[in-house]
């Protein structure tokens, strides 16, 4: 506490990133990182481009990302918005569409930062409960709202929603923004981009960070009607007119364009992850249901956190969330990671 911080600064639950390790013979299966290095085309394209015209500003527009994006999705420059990273991209929503007079809900059990930019942007929130399964029941967004986000696949759950049930939400609520929050998309789960054109009020944010391994680069990108998109530009362009460097914005260029990449990545950690939880229900792990790249875990009879505990004494990093009982949520790395993950919780469930 300080006499010189705001209200609003006292009263901020700050999101608590993943932990990054400073050495590097840590296996990091703590925060949804992709395994597999990014598209060499994006590599080459950073190479390309660190010369002397480091010196000029970027584009302010993102043009050619932008057209690109559009392009994969069937629609025009002028539906796409990027940002620096999905986090940035729902700020400006939160901002830019989900501030009412009417509240906004999400899930009760779902990712930390909806909770931190309701408070940060004065958004009123009502946490909408998750069943004893930790799925979503879109049944229970049936309600009076001003706006609604859904994440999809949840996190850190991993368990995704069809389409259909997404379509009925957006049509039931025709006077309501509707964010579907798709980080994890790719590896599994049934986007609602195809919807944009239809629907003037749904807004679709994705993010170059999982399945193009672009974590390092912080870019995100959302879908919508012009109205939408619009009312995101006038805030980022009262916030920051260069929210992604030149650099970013080549190697994003070059990595969705590279189809064959992230397609062969994308069926890596898909396949990787289905072995994981044979291997985990085998030592006797509950494992719901994913369609991202982690499980969300927890044994029949050992503490998450001491189980987190004795990985770490061992090298390996994973997530673990008091509020969410024993649950372990586990990133999929290599096969070589996953097997070392398995060997050390044989090792620590025998003892």
């Amino acid at each position: 506490m300080s006499q010189y911080w705001s209200d609003i600064v006292s009263k901020l639950r700050p999101y608590v990133a993943g932990e990054q390790p400073r050495t590097a013979n840590m296996v990091k299966l703590n925060t949804n990182e992709n395994p597999y290095g990014p598209s060499p085309r994006a590599i080459e394209a950073i190479r390309e481009a660190a010369d002397d015209r480091l010196r000029l500003y970027p584009d302010p527009t993102v043009t050619e990302l932008r057209e690109t994006i559009a392009a994969r999705f069937g629609l025009t420059a002028e539906e796409v918005f990027v940002g620096n990273g999905s986090d940035e991209v729902l700020a400006h929503a939160f901002q830019a569409l989900l501030k009412h007079e009417r509240p906004l809900l999400y899930p009760d059990v779902t990712y930390a930062f909806y909770s931190t930019y309701s408070l940060l942007y004065g958004v009123e929130a009502i946490e909408v409960p998750v069943d004893d399964g930790f799925r979503i029941r879109l049944a229970d967004y049936d309600r009076a709202c001003g706006a609604i986000i859904i994440p999809n696949p949840n996190a850190p759950t991993g368990i995704g929603l069809p389409l259909i049930g997404i379509e009925a939400l957006l049509a039931a609520h025709p006077d309501a923004v509707v964010v579907i929050d798709e980080a994890y998309i790719d590896f599994g789960g049934e986007s609602a981009a195809g919807l944009v054109s239809t629907y003037p009020n749904l807004l679709v944010i994705q993010t170059l960070s999982k399945s193009r391994s672009l974590a390092g680069l912080r870019i995100g990108f959302a879908l919508g009607q012009r109205p939408l998109i619009e009312a995101l530009e006038r805030v980022k362009d009262s916030f920051n007119s260069y929210p992604l460097d030149r650099l970013a914005q080549l190697a994003a260029t070059a990595a969705i364009k590279d189809e064959a990449w992230f397609e062969t990545g994308r069926r890596n950690i898909i396949a990787s992850r289905e072995s994981l939880v044979r291997e985990l229900e085998a030592l006797d792990f509950e494992v719901l249901p994913s369609q991202a790249n982690f499980v969300f875990a927890r044994h029949q009879s050992r503490s998450g956190a001491a189980l987190q505990a004795a990985l770490r004494e061992r090298g390996i990093l994973v997530r673990h969330s008091p509020r969410i009982s024993d649950f372990l949520r586990i990133s999929i790395g290599t096969d070589e990671e996953c097997a070392h993950l398995v060997s050390a919780l044989k090792e620590i469930l025998v003892a």
